[in-house]
């Protein structure tokens, strides 16, 4: 790099549903909410990130706000390139007078279509990328995690993300078979806000239905640490009144049990279909589960019992696709034939 290192720039990019991270030289710069804020008149950005998401379900008929990716995929191609603009300057504020070239690694769902995989790269560019390189989100999270991915060995690793849970065998550097399954973080947070609505005939935002997930959130009905019940506050939907109700976790774990099904489900059909001794490397190392999902009190342990198989949840689970893509992007010669 030497002299010129200053006008060109590596970063990675976890492009997440829920939050976007941004790696450079192996640390996290950038870790912010997939949402921005635009003036409906103008189609300016008004605010990206944190602030963006205090505004969500506040906002007034001049600004909307727009959570750009659904289910892991680019939905709102405009929002999506002035998200990644904004977020990107938030690194560059410093470098003020001048853009330095880009190069990226974005990783993006195994299930990606090539119109998926195409916006990506297309929002990445005229996000002011010179150089894109995508990675799949499993293998990510195995580098992250710090799997040896070259080994001829399997290592499964279940990454639940916001849109999607990314299920896949990993072996001598490639996905032997994967499954993505558009149930994950999003999904928990509509169960939660059905829930109370249609048992205690409360209206909640996505904002407290997350809140409430985050703080009572499990996948068991019974915890040797249970959490304290989480106080909901919102009008009743008959009367309109306000009321005040205790959440235990018992009540979240039964409104999760279906989605938790679903992954329990995709998870055994990638077992089925793991060839014999790949399968015994995974009985015996056990399944990785990572992202935002992994922190789900219980989760761990309702698939091991489940698939009686044993399930490691890693030190920071929620950032092992995000330091997976920075290492990737760090040894891009070493690691390129795992990229798109």
């Amino acid at each position: 790099m030497g002299l010129f290192s200053f006008l060109s720039q590596e970063i990675a990019i976890d492009l997440g549903t829920a939050n976007t991270i941004i790696i450079q030289n192996g640390k996290i710069l950038v870790d912010e909410p997939s949402i921005v804020a635009i003036d409906k008149k103008t189609d300016k950005l008004i605010a990206v990130g944190s602030k963006a998401r205090s505004m969500h379900g506040k906002t007034h008929e001049n600004i909307k706000t727009i959570r750009p990716l659904r289910d892991g995929v680019i939905a709102d191609f405009n929002a999506a390139e002035l998200m990644i603009r904004a977020l990107i300057k938030m690194i560059n504020t410093k470098n003020r007078l001048f853009s330095p070239s880009l190069k990226m690694v974005v990783c993006i769902p195994s299930g990606s279509t090539e119109v998926e995989i195409r916006a990506v790269r297309d929002s990445s560019e005229h996000a002011g990328a010179r150089e894109v390189y995508l990675i799949f989100e499993p293998m990510a999270a195995a580098l992250g995690i710090g799997i040896d991915v070259e080994a001829a060995e399997g290592a499964m690793i279940v990454d639940i993300g916001g849109g999607t849970t990314e299920i896949a065998v990993i072996s001598l550097g490639g996905i032997v078979c994967q499954k993505s399954i558009r149930v994950a973080g999003d999904n928990f947070t509509d169960d939660i806000q059905e829930y109370m609505r249609h048992q205690h005939n409360i209206k909640v935002g996505e904002k407290t239905a997350e809140d409430i997930k985050i703080g009572v959130g499990s996948a068991l009905s019974e915890l040797d640490n249970p959490p304290a019940d989480f106080i909901v506050r919102g009008p009743h939907q008959m009367t309109s009144l306000p009321i005040e109700i205790p959440i235990s976790y018992q009540e979240i774990a039964h409104s999760l049990d279906k989605s938790i099904s679903k992954i329990e489900t995709a998870i055994l059909q990638i077992l089925e279909e793991t060839p014999p001794e790949l399968y015994a490397d995974i009985y015996q190392k056990g399944i990785f589960l990572t992202g935002g999902g992994a922190l789900l009190r219980g989760l761990d342990k309702r698939l091991s019992e489940k698939h009686k198989i044993p399930v490691h949840v890693p030190d920071d689970p929620l950032h092992a696709v995000a330091r997976g893509t920075g290492l990737a992007l760090n040894n891009i010669g070493k690691f390129q034939f795992l990229m798109k």
